[in-house]
């Protein structure tokens, strides 16, 4: 793992056994973000986002924390297996923070733009915002808004989270269809991204291949399907009535599944899996 010296903003790598305390930035990407090749030379000092950087390691050594992980230069995003890597492992590099920073560069010094934020309506962010057990938010001239616990009820009426996970809940004691209604009204830029980003939130791993599509999230479900009997993975819905099939083609089919819980009795008492003339069930 790439982790950002918070003084000197220089890069060093540590095996996970040599982590030392990290915080970590959760932000959205705007125009010249400062790339993991930037920081190999001066030109990252040039970018727009290098002053994005330089407030978070600050306020890094300001809570005591002598490194930082930001998405945007520590990984090498030209080597495809690094970046599928980086991605299957993102959730565990936020749950493994001691402090997440939330940058909204679209929120002021008070708290009355808090819920209009595009930061809730990413993608990535559902997970960097569950995954961390402290995460602090900022606005866009770093003033100090308050805390994942403080803004809670807020947070949970925003993205539809149940307030358990925001207080540090394991997500998985929620049913699929649940965290899956979390995810349906998020987007992101690369459709495939609607299916990596929640790859933490179901605790799975799988290859990038950018370019398939919604073939993506197609391939979450089977990967869910492998590791859990849950059928509420099948509770989802569709206006498009030329749809058919028990997998959904993105997380928006899930948007009306935020009551649902898991029944007591187990309803499945055999396996079902996909096969090559589909799901068997």
């Amino acid at each position: 793992m790439r982790l950002l010296n918070a003084t000197s903003l220089k890069l060093e790598e540590f095996f996970d056994d040599s982590l030392p305390p990290y915080a970590i930035l959760s932000h959205r990407w705007q125009d010249d973000e400062v790339s993991f090749q930037d920081m190999q030379t001066d030109a990252a000092r040039q970018k727009a986002g290098y002053t994005k950087l330089k407030l978070c390691c600050d306020q890094a050594v300001k809570d005591g924390l002598g490194y930082a992980w930001v998405d945007t230069c520590c990984i090498d995003k030209s080597s495809s297996a690094g970046l599928s890597e980086s991605i299957n492992s993102m959730y565990r590099f936020y749950q493994g923070s001691a402090a997440c920073y939330a940058y909204l560069f679209d929120v002021q010094n008070n708290r009355a733009s808090f819920s209009m934020s595009a930061w809730f309506s990413r993608g990535w962010t559902l997970q960097e915002l569950i995954a961390p057990a402290r995460v602090k938010f900022y606005s866009s001239t770093w003033g100090n808004l308050g805390t994942k616990a403080d803004f809670k009820n807020e947070i949970s009426a925003i993205t539809g989270i149940d307030i358990q996970v925001l207080e540090g809940v394991d997500p998985a004691r929620f049913c699929i269809a649940k965290r899956m209604s979390w995810a349906s009204r998020r987007k992101t830029t690369r459709i495939e991204d609607r299916a990596y980003s929640l790859l933490g939130i179901f605790d799975v791993n799988m290859p990038m291949l950018y370019g398939e599509g919604e073939k993506a999230f197609l391939r979450l479900q089977d990967e869910i399907m492998k590791h859990s009997d849950d059928n509420s993975l099948f509770a989802w819905s569709s206006t498009d009535d030329n749809y058919r099939g028990l997998l959904a083609k993105s997380p928006s089919c899930f948007s009306n599944c935020t009551n649902i819980v898991l029944s007591e009795r187990k309803l499945n008492q055999v396996p079902y899996s996909t096969t090559n003339m589909g799901l068997k069930i």
